[in-house]
């Protein structure tokens, strides 16, 4: 008998090659490239294969958005785009502790009210997950199934057809068919393309839990991302209390969505209005400016806080929290060459309150005037919040929906905005307009003195 083939896969993306590599060809990470054996029985699989089926046209198939499954949990629901879809596949990833598993235990505790629900845990005892779920409340008609190997679980949910089921995770789930061990690429794909068909086929809405590596991405092959319907990233600090959902990428959904929770001793709470949480900053400090901010259909408004200080390295540090690096490059360099704020030789340090990631170039206008108060020593005018975005040139660019922006400053309590031109107005909110950054910061500092220093 031929003796199998060895390849060797990456465990960080999936990369595979027919030799050992000290060094990934494909995400260039050191020592992740494992020995696997291809899998067996590929033949007798092809031999069950069914027969060919009718096709279907485009105008018979019905897409009913009625079919929704609510979670129970609003924010969820937002960010999923209404709910789970049936027959859907969910991914959630994010760090160790973070609160993956409690609150898919909230949706299925919400969600076993009206439906059939089902738990399949890898990671902790039937014992552990009880501990939990009478922390939660609630969660007594939830089903549990404690189960790696992936065959039973996949008869399982052929055989129960429960309406939501949530595996946790998908790196503990094995075949006896492969090789090799649980959670390396080989098995992931496996389970992943296994749960996938069986999902379909049954109409069962599944949600699975998934590692993340170092860079926080989601631990295994690319092609996980790419079979799933929806990629979902819970973000936070184990040490904070506030954590952040969004969407990296929806198939029945907007990709820009975000939902905030907080973490109580009962459980993770719904945020509605994270404005007032992250939005709030004190009068007379310099370094801190309120950015509004739009993630999807939500406005939201941050606090950016910046620190400016003389640096003795050859090359300054411009070092970002929240913040994209290279937007903060950029308007770093727009600063000094059309703003007169001089930064060459000092280190620049940006951060997002709470723990939040911004990425919208609506938030730029904020982050430069952070900056400039820093690097001033001037801080921006009491109850002021900005949005726009800056151009190469100096100029500010209108960001979208800027009357869902300034309904949120009104909200909050807010009396003034600085904003680019062709900004409307609204009542009891003063807009001042500004075409350059300079005028941005003329009108968004408390004062403007004649020569500027940074640190």
């Amino acid at each position: 008998m031929a003796r199998a083939a060895v390849q060797y896969a990456c465990t960080e993306c999936g990369y595979t090659a027919g030799r050992w590599f000290g060094k990934c060809p494909g995400c260039s990470s050191f020592g992740t490239l494992v020995e696997e054996v291809p899998q067996r029985g590929n033949g007798a699989r092809a031999g069950k294969a069914n027969a060919a089926k009718p096709l279907l046209r485009l105008v018979d198939v019905r897409a009913e958005e009625a079919d929704r499954i609510r979670t129970g949990v609003p924010e969820l629901d937002r960010v999923l785009g209404g709910g789970l879809v049936p027959a859907s596949l969910v991914l959630v990833g994010g760090e160790p502790g973070v609160g993956k598993s409690t609150l898919l235990l909230m949706a299925l505790a919400a969600m076993s009210t009206t439906r059939r629900t089902l738990l399949v845990t890898g990671e902790e005892s039937p014992a552990q997950v009880s501990l939990r779920a009478a922390r939660l409340g609630g969660a007594e008609a939830v089903e549990i199934l404690a189960e790696t190997e992936l065959d039973v679980v996949c008869e399982t949910l052929e055989t129960e057809r429960p309406d939501v089921c949530v595996i946790d995770s998908v790196q503990t789930l094995y075949s006896a068919e492969l090789g090799s061990a649980p959670g390396s690429v080989a098995q992931v794909r496996e389970a992943a393309a296994r749960l996938l068909r069986v999902s379909k086929e049954s109409g069962v809405a599944t949600i699975l839990v998934g590692h993340v590596t170092k860079d926080g991405s989601v631990a295994g092959p690319r092609v996980l991302e790419h079979l799933v319907d929806c990629v979902l990233q819970f973000e936070g600090d184990r040490y904070h209390a506030h954590r952040v959902l969004r969407a990296a990428k929806n198939r029945f959904g907007s990709t820009n969505e975000l939902g905030v929770f907080e973490m109580t001793g009962t459980g993770l709470v719904a945020v509605p209005d994270p404005s007032e949480v992250f939005g709030r900053t004190v009068d007379g400090e310099p370094g801190a400016a309120v950015a509004s901010a739009l993630e999807g259909t939500r406005p939201i408004l941050l606090e950016i806080q910046a620190l400016v200080s003389q640096t003795d390295l050859a090359m300054p540090r411009r070092v970002a929290t929240g913040v994209d690096p290279k937007r903060l490059a950029m308007i770093v360099a727009v600063l000094g060459r059309h703003a007169g704020v001089a930064l060459g030789q000092a280190d620049v340090f940006v951060n997002v309150a709470g723990g939040v990631r911004i990425d919208e170039p609506g938030a730029d206008l904020a982050v430069a005037l952070a900056i400039a108060s820093a690097a001033r020593r001037v801080p921006v005018l009491a109850g002021t919040a900005a949005f726009g975005e800056i151009g190469l040139t100096g100029r500010l660019r209108p960001a979208a929906q800027a009357e869902r922006r300034l309904e949120e400053c009104g909200k909050l309590g807010l009396k003034r905005v600085v904003a680019p031109p062709e900004t409307p107005k609204r009542p009891g909110l003063r807009v001042t307009e500004a075409e350059t950054l300079r005028q941005a910061l003329k009108v968004g500092l408390e004062r403007d003195p004649p020569v500027e220093e940074a640190g």
